[in-house]
């Protein structure tokens, strides 16, 4: 049994070959196969001339005693102007052979069907000639056709009985050397080097089928497809269209040429991947592998062995006083976290029967507001406080009541703004208020330290570009001596954070201005035709944040105004992020989470805040 990777030559050339090697059998080896290269070479050069069909590596067969089919119904159904559509094999009887047949045999049978279907012969038959059944037009197109070898070549190329489709996955598995072996075959009458290996069998050696799917992925089909061209060229009617008609057949054929090469490239990879050759030797090739790495495996393990005897006892040993160090370790862990807790579960107590001794007297409060106030006051202290000093504070609870409670309430909020006042000096150590005034070029006046406090105040910390817009509103509304000065936003910083940490009680000059221009600025600020003359309303309290948390803090307001605390500001812009406008009852829901305020005053303040940001746009551009 052959795999199709040998020569085979026909019964002359084989002669002709075994007698070479008898005239030359003391030349050697390389005599021969030169002898035998020359042989095969003269006999494709016979077969190119005589134009037989594209298995040019199989022996030639005899067909002088072949029968001609002729099929007068087939013949009938034809029509001359789908010639193209038609079987030029059919036409002329070589149906079953198609392009096995030989030049000569085409011939013989255009002569039989031109001496049996000419009209001239039909009618000296006696057979009437039907305008409609002029099918002798049809056999001159198959001659025409196939007796030329570029265009038996082209119609070959689409040869509609030859199957481009695959062999189904399943069947390969089944019966690979059969169902593939087959497929190969039938493709090799494409290649464009002959002689073409074949699939082989399953004891091919592993030379053989490397150079086997080698050779099939490196194909090169001689197919093209210039039969199934939509146009003529030489239908154009000028030069320029006949090139456009060309340019696009040669699109189309390449396309097609290009899905050719892709369905052999897919027949191939699918042998491969299901060649059990190709996973004998991949096996092959893995076992040896491992066998290598197994052997320099096992050398290391030898030499492992040795190193973990020799380490084995100090390991050991220090793996006993580790357990030994972790074991006492745990033990101090342990009692340090029954310690923390037992301290938790005190404080935990001591924060209940504080809250419970607090509620139990109505949180020292004489109404709801202020028992809300108390009851957040609890809260502070609860997480402030240690449990020493809880301690105390239950004590003194206990012995003054009320008065202890304020007492302790307030000692609680100095606490938190000490460590506020901290945590805004530790935050601001390298742009210190008595460094900035020293950048400042020119003294501030008393109706520039007024526009000041009014610009901090109408664009609080948030603002964009913050302190570039207040300095552009003091540049803007400046008059005085200094009202060609130009202040940048450095020095308005500077001289804000002065004014924040300034103690008006001193009896400096300098410090007396400010603090005059600061009660000017208070009194202007109860006027409400002052204000409404000189800029929009704005009704925040004074101790906004200037930079980085510092304030400004003005003369504690009378009562009947009640201006909004930072609190209470909190309080009510969380309130309108927590309950937008689809809630229903939404400012009764606000005003529940205020408990010092009105539903109308909340209403009122959220629209004193919207016109202070319009304000502010307003500001912004302007400058």
């Amino acid at each position: 049994m052959t795999d199709g990777t040998e020569n085979e030559y026909p019964a002359a050339f084989s002669s002709t070959s075994d007698s070479a090697k008898t005239s030359t059998s003391t030349a050697g080896a390389v005599v021969l196969y030169s002898t035998a290269q020359a042989w095969r070479a003269q006999f494709y050069r016979s077969l190119t001339r005589t134009g037989i069909s594209e298995s040019s590596d199989e022996e030639e067969e005899d067909f002088s005693q072949y029968q001609f089919e002729d099929d007068l119904k087939y013949l009938r159904s034809l029509d001359p102007k789908n010639w193209k559509d038609q079987d030029h094999y059919a036409v002329l009887g070589l149906k079953n052979l198609r392009h096995r047949a030989t030049e000569n045999l085409i011939k013989r049978a255009y002569k039989q069907k031109i001496l049996k279907h000419h009209p001239d012969k039909r009618k000296a038959m006696g057979e009437e000639i039907r305008p409609d059944d002029d099918y002798f037009t049809c056999i001159t197109r198959a001659w025409e056709t196939l007796g030329s070898q570029a265009k038996r070549r082209s119609y070959d190329s689409v040869d509609p009985y030859f199957d481009d489709s695959l062999p189904d996955e399943k069947d390969c598995r089944c019966d690979f050397y059969t169902v593939l072996g087959k497929a190969f075959k039938d493709n090799s009458r494409w290649s464009v080097k002959k002689p073409v290996p074949q699939l082989g069998g399953p004891y091919a050696v592993r030379e053989k089928v490397e150079n086997f799917y080698t050779f099939w992925y490196d194909f090169e089909s001689w197919r093209e497809y210039s039969y199934l061209d939509e146009e003529d060229k030489e239908s154009g009617q000028d030069r320029d269209m006949r090139k456009w008609i060309e340019r696009k057949n040669k699109a189309t054929r390449a396309k097609r040429k290009k899905e050719e090469m892709a369905r052999i490239r897919s027949l191939v990879d699918m042998a491969y991947n299901i060649d059990p050759r190709i996973k004998k030797f991949q096996q092959d090739d893995k076992d040896k592998k491992n066998a290598v790495k197994r052997a320099k495996q096992e050398a290391a393990k030898a030499r492992q062995q040795e190193e973990e005897r020799i380490a084995r006892d100090a390991a050991e040993k220090e793996r006993l006083e580790k357990e030994k160090r972790e074991s006492e370790e745990r033990a101090r862990q342990d009692a340090l976290k029954q310690e923390r807790e037992v301290q938790k579960k005190a404080l935990r107590k001591e924060r209940k029967a504080l809250r419970d001794f607090c509620k139990a007297n109505n949180y020292f409060a004489e109404n709801s507001t202020e028992n809300i106030r108390h009851m957040e006051s609890v809260q502070k202290i609860c997480e402030l406080f240690k449990l020493v000093q809880l301690e105390e504070v239950m004590k003194k609870l206990q012995a003054d009541g009320r008065t202890a409670f304020l007492n302790i309430v307030d000692e609680t909020e100095r606490i938190i703004e000490a460590e506020r006042r901290v945590n805004v000096i530790n935050n601001d150590t390298r742009n210190t208020p008595e460094k900035q005034t020293k950048s400042c070029t020119a003294p501030w006046s008393e109706n520039d330290l007024q526009l000041l406090i009014k610009a901090v105040n109408l664009f609080p910390a948030g603002t964009n570009q913050r302190w570039e817009v207040v300095a552009n509103f003091i540049n803007q509304h400046s008059s005085g001596p200094s009202s060609g000065v130009t202040r940048d936003a450095k020095e308005v910083l500077a001289k804000a954070k002065s004014l924040q940490s300034t103690d008006f009680s001193k009896s400096s000059l300098k410090e007396q201005a400010n603090k005059k221009a600061f009660d000017n600025f208070i009194a202007e600020k109860k006027s409400k035709d002052a204000i409404e003359e000189r800029m929009p309303a704005v009704t925040e309290r004074l101790d906004h944040p200037i930079a980085n948390g510092v304030t400004i803090e003005p003369k504690e307001p009378k009562k009947e105004s009640t201006p909004w605390t930072p609190a209470e500001q909190k309080l009510l812009e969380q309130a309108l992020k927590t309950y937008p406008t689809t809630v229903p009852d939404r400012w009764d829901q606000i005003a529940s989470c205020i408990p010092s305020r009105t539903k109308k005053e909340c209403m009122k303040r959220y629209k004193e805040l919207v016109e202070l940001v319009k304000a502010k746009k307003a500001a912004q551009v302007m400058k």
